[in-house]
């Protein structure tokens, strides 16, 4: 019996990480880039993202077979600035292994509290824009690759899989998350392109913070504890929680993955409580 002596390696891979300046996104550049990638932070703004890769290469520096991290500017709901950016960064290091499609936002409401204006701006991102991201890593995956396919991990919701009370719009752009999915999974299986997503919970992130300030000041400790406690395990979920399983997804210990949709949700979704 052989013991495999660099589990989870994601070396000489190349990745992109959309919304990798902050929260889930982060945390998931910082760990591949310990496992030995080269990561593209893809954000909206070229200095955030910029201040994002200069700090995980600090940290990186401390990490013996490291790979490193690339500020990229990038509009995901644009698709002409889409296209372009996945063309600079793939073409530059001759290869895409793996792409994370975390870029999304957020909207609370039921539907009497829907605008159109609201869903369009929602579907811009959460579904256009993992649309033009997709599409050019496809693209790029079957290009460049030589062969190897590739691995897409989409962050969907645990709105994909159940209804959550007063998130009619967002739930709306995360069920089709899990729906392009499977699509791509079955689309490319044959190129070994895999695509999977994972489909968090509360996850204790800077957005969050943002929320509980905006709507809730003065009780946001209160409120906080309320929002924890939705969750069975008792308490929010952590960026480096979601990016350990999003690692699995991305790296060759997955190889027998695709298609498959993955709560990580303090047990929201599974406990009969």
């Amino acid at each position: 019996m052989e013991l495999p002596t660099n589990p989870f390696s994601l070396a000489s891979k190349v990745a992109v990480v959309t919304g990798a300046a902050s929260g889930i996104g982060k945390a998931v550049a910082a760990l591949f880039v310990s496992r030995g990638a080269v990561v593209g932070i893809f954000d909206l703004d070229q200095k955030t993202a910029d201040a994002a890769a200069a700090e995980i290469n600090e940290a990186a520096k401390k990490v013996a077979g490291a790979g490193s991290a690339h500020g990229c500017a990038c509009n995901v709901a644009d698709e002409v600035a889409t296209t372009a950016a996945f063309d600079a960064f793939a073409n530059k290091y001759g290869r895409l292994d793996i792409l994370i499609n975390n870029a999304g936002i957020s909207a609370v409401g039921n539907i009497e509290m829907a605008t159109g204006e609201e869903m369009d701006r929602i579907f811009h991102v959460n579904i256009k824009g993992l649309f033009h991201c997709a599409k050019a890593g496809v693209k790029h995956m079957k290009a460049l690759n030589a062969g190897r396919g590739g691995s897409i991990v989409n962050l969907a919701s645990i709105a994909s899989l159940v209804g959550l009370k007063d998130r009619f719009v967002y739930g709306m752009s995360k069920g089709a998350v899990l729906t392009m999915t499977q699509s791509i999974a079955t689309d490319y299986v044959h190129d070994k392109i895999r695509c999977n997503c994972v489909c968090p919970g509360r996850v204790h992130t800077p957005f969050v913070d943002g929320y509980l300030a905006k709507h809730f000041p003065g009780k946001e400790k209160e409120q906080f504890e309320t929002l924890s406690k939705w969750q069975p395990l008792g308490r929010m979920g952590r960026p480096d929680e979601i990016a350990s399983l999003i690692l699995y997804l991305a790296s060759d210990e997955s190889s027998f993955v695709t298609g498959a949709a993955y709560p990580i949700d303090g047990g929201r979704s599974g406990c009969a409580l």
